[in-house]
């Protein structure tokens, strides 16, 4: 081989090795370029999760704050109504006095009569009749019922106070319009309860000539309607209307006043004694809307030899005004 051939070859190898060198420097720059663009990539990726993240954290915060302004303010738009003042009923057969018993209804002062209901805190009734034989100049008859109705407060009906002021209203206005009746006179009660009104009429039945008393008392949430009437019959004279009224009223202050004592307030209209058999009691506060009591309803003239009187029922002489607590 000859020199110049050697020299060429060594040139080449020369030549050669450096393109080796050279790829294998590029081979290492480009792995080096992209181990550092894989560096700047994750914390890159790193950071968007996180802002993401705390995105999502903040959406969910403001859902639950949401919500709880809407239940908050769900919750005070709520209708509330003023608790019931009255939660129980006094006895309905121990709210007038064994004294006043005695004047309204002297041959039936212990003969009252409860009436029938099965909710004793929410409507009571009792009724008492009396007749007196007056030989052959005939018989004074008398009739006394006294019902009791307390209304409950609810979120769709109101406030038991406010029914019962609209109940008071209607035991008035049906205690006026009662047919065939005359001489009608209203009057305001004064010192019965928050108000109280006295209707009274006659009424001419088969068996006589009744006087009507009835007297409507609203105390808070209770409404009292008390019925009394008398009659002269068989021959006997009729009694004094205003006689009647004044005791009408009478018993009707008392019965508020029982009603007051049964709620712990103020005292008790029957101090003087107990009437119809029972101490005075109160009823079981559980309300309950569904039995009603008619006043006067029951309540039949006794029979007698002397007067030929067989009234069929004296509360005929008093309104029918059924005790319908909840419309």
């Amino acid at each position: 081989m000859s020199e110049g051939t050697m020299h060429r070859r060594a040139q080449r190898d020369g030549q050669f090795n450096q393109r080796e060198e050279r790829d294998e420097r590029a081979t290492r720059t480009g792995g080096l370029n992209r181990l550092l663009a894989a560096a700047v990539t994750v914390p890159v990726m790193l950071i968007a999760a996180g802002c993401s993240s705390d995105s999502g954290s903040d959406d969910a915060s403001k859902d639950a704050a949401a919500t709880g302004s809407a239940a908050d303010s769900a919750a005070s738009a709520a209708p509330t109504v003023q608790a019931a003042a009255y939660q129980k009923l006094p006895q309905a057969c121990a709210v007038v006095s064994k004294k006043t018993l005695t004047e309204l209804v002297p041959k039936g002062v212990t003969s009252g009569k409860e009436g029938t209901t099965g909710d004793t805190a929410d409507r009571a009734s009792c009724s008492w009749s009396s007749l007196a034989n007056n030989g052959v100049k005939g018989s004074q008859f008398r009739w006394l019922n006294v019902s009791l109705l307390r209304f409950e407060s609810d979120a769709t009906t109101g406030d038991g106070e406010s029914q019962a002021k609209t109940y008071y209203a209607k035991q008035v206005k049906d205690s006026q319009a009662v047919a065939g009746a005359t001489n009608a006179k209203s009057q305001p009660v004064p010192g019965t309860g928050d108000e109280a009104t006295l209707v009274r009429y006659d009424l001419k039945k088969t068996e006589g000539a009744f006087k009507q008393q009835t007297v409507v008392a609203r105390v808070e949430n209770v409404v009292v309607t008390l019925d009394y009437n008398g009659a002269g019959l068989a021959g006997d004279k009729a009694p004094s209307a205003d006689a009647l009224s004044a005791s009408a009223q009478k018993a009707a202050k008392e019965a508020v006043a029982s009603v007051r004592s049964a709620n712990g307030v103020g005292g008790g209209g029957s101090s003087e004694g107990s009437s119809a058999g029972s101490p005075a009691g109160s009823a079981s506060p559980s309300p309950s809307k569904s039995s009603s009591v008619s006043p006067g309803e029951g309540a039949s003239l006794p029979s007698s030899a002397t007067p030929k009187a067989t009234a069929s029922k004296a509360p005929a002489a008093a309104p029918k005004a059924t005790a319908s607590a909840k419309s």
